[in-house]
């Protein structure tokens, strides 16, 4: 399902499948020992191991064999051993047996020795302790890089932010049944501004329009103009000196390039969302509560939720390519909920939204091109089936005739009736361009002049 992203709630029309928008381990304290590791424990087995039988002919001993009478081994040579003591270790000689009184004295002396390491070594471990307790470090000023020092190139998302920012607007519609919030930019110095359709229609049955600029400013707006074909409008506040968005080309696009979506998804003014553009020509068709659009749109995985519609999506330069209108969402509407990005974000291209505004501006009204037909919407395809043809239109002057399909538009193949309306409205009145099209004696190639449908919205 697409939905539109607007702030308060999306509409949704099922046509074509798609609708309108570790932890860290804890680090040791400093003068600690670390405990000694507890002896494994060997698990109970499942399995009773097989008991082995000793070879044929020779002894199994449970303990070594003893010394025979009167032998007595050599003294061996003298070997270190460990002796864990508190925190420290003391390596001891571990001398043969001596027989007499002598074995008294070094039995005394050696004790007189083990008390001295076991006092000191304890002392030791006491004022290591302690001092191990007191983990503050008064005064302490850690190293920092100064501000500037963190470079920001041309065409960084940073620098096309920064540039574009002053350029984006929060628009919240207000009416007798709630609201909601959604985006657009300034296209005029003298307050002219470019949204989606869906973002204000609220307001033209006697709702109201507030505009906030990136400085907190708000300014009350009127509607200039509406298409709800293309799902764009045109508002404008009482303003001069305002900062104008750079418009690029959309027929520049290509899969790949980088860009980024700027608007106020949930309310949240100025967000800055980056990805590519992760298809062209991909034909969308959105609208509802009677307003339905199809859009020959541009894909994008920069995130768009609720809020962005009707902000810019601009190129790595800043120029804007196109106008977020549209989101692909996993059907949370049917619950009631608005639903979020999923990666799949759509916006108009600029060079139809140009097209449109400028339309709007001049005349307050705009129009998209139609070829005079209309088609059978039970056609299962692939292609797009003519029901009937206008009189005097277009199509007929190119000799199209009901029961036709039309299966390529300029080449490029149209899978149903929407695809085919989406491929047309590409285009501008007096366009001419090549229509595919079979029936039941073969297939042929027609040529067709669109004419203009005026929109008012």
């Amino acid at each position: 399902m697409t939905t539109n992203p607007e702030g308060s709630q999306a509409s949704a029309d099922a046509a074509s499948g798609l609708a309108s928008f570790p932890a860290p381990d804890p680090q040791s304290r400093v003068g600690d020992h670390p405990a000694p590791a507890p002896a494994a424990v060997a698990p109970e087995s499942v399995w009773a191991p097989v008991p082995s039988a000793a070879p044929s002919g020779d002894t199994a001993y449970d303990e070594e064999p003893s010394s025979p009478p009167g032998f007595e081994p050599p003294h061996p040579e003298p070997s270190l051993v460990e002796a864990p003591l508190g925190s420290e270790e003391v390596l001891v000689a571990d001398r043969p047996k001596r027989r007499g009184s002598g074995r008294v004295v070094a039995v005394a002396v050696l004790a007189g020795l083990l008390a001295g390491v076991v006092g000191g070594a304890g002392a030791y471990v006491v004022a290591d302790r302690r001092a191990a307790m007191n983990l503050t470090s008064p005064g302490t000023v850690l190293p920092q890089s100064d501000a500037d020092l963190s470079s920001r190139p041309e065409g960084s998302i940073a620098r096309v932010a920064a540039t574009v920012l002053p350029t984006v607007v929060q628009i919240e519609e207000r009416d007798g049944t709630g609201g909601g919030t959604g985006s657009g930019f300034v296209l005029r110095s003298d307050g002219y501004i470019l949204t989606n359709n869906h973002v204000v229609s609220g307001a033209a049955t006697g709702g109201s329009l507030t505009v906030t600029f990136q400085d907190g400013t708000e300014k009350v707006a009127r509607i200039v103009g509406r298409d709800t074909s293309y799902d764009l409008a045109v508002v404008k506040v009482d303003a001069t000196g305002l900062t104008a968005s750079t418009l690029g080309n959309s027929s520049g696009v290509v899969v790949g390039d980088a860009v980024i979506a700027i608007g106020s998804p949930l309310g949240l003014e100025g967000t800055v969302t980056a990805g590519i553009i992760s298809s062209v020509n991909r034909p969308v068709h959105a609208g509802g509560s009677g307003e339905s659009s199809y859009i020959n749109a541009i894909q994008t995985d920069a995130a768009i939720n609720p809020g962005n519609s009707g902000g810019p999506l601009v190129d790595a330069r800043g120029q804007v390519i196109g106008v977020n209108s549209a989101i692909a969402s996993l059907g949370q509407e049917a619950t009631g909920q608005q639903s979020g990005s999923i990666g799949l974000g759509f916006a108009i291209p600029i060079n139809q939204a140009k097209r449109v505004a400028e339309e709007i501006i001049s005349t307050g009204k705009s129009s998209h091109p139609v070829i005079g037909v209309s088609v059978d919407l039970t056609y299962a395809g692939p292609g797009a089936k003519v029901k009937d043809v206008t009189a005097g239109g277009p199509s007929e002057k190119a000799g199209l005739k009901a029961g036709d399909v039309i299966i390529k538009v300029d080449g490029r193949t149209v899978a149903d009736s929407t695809e085919m309306v989406v491929a047309i409205r590409a285009n501008k009145p007096g366009d001419t361009i090549t229509l595919t099209v079979k029936n039941g004696t073969g297939t042929r190639d027609v040529q067709v002049t669109l004419v203009a449908d005026t929109n008012t919205g």
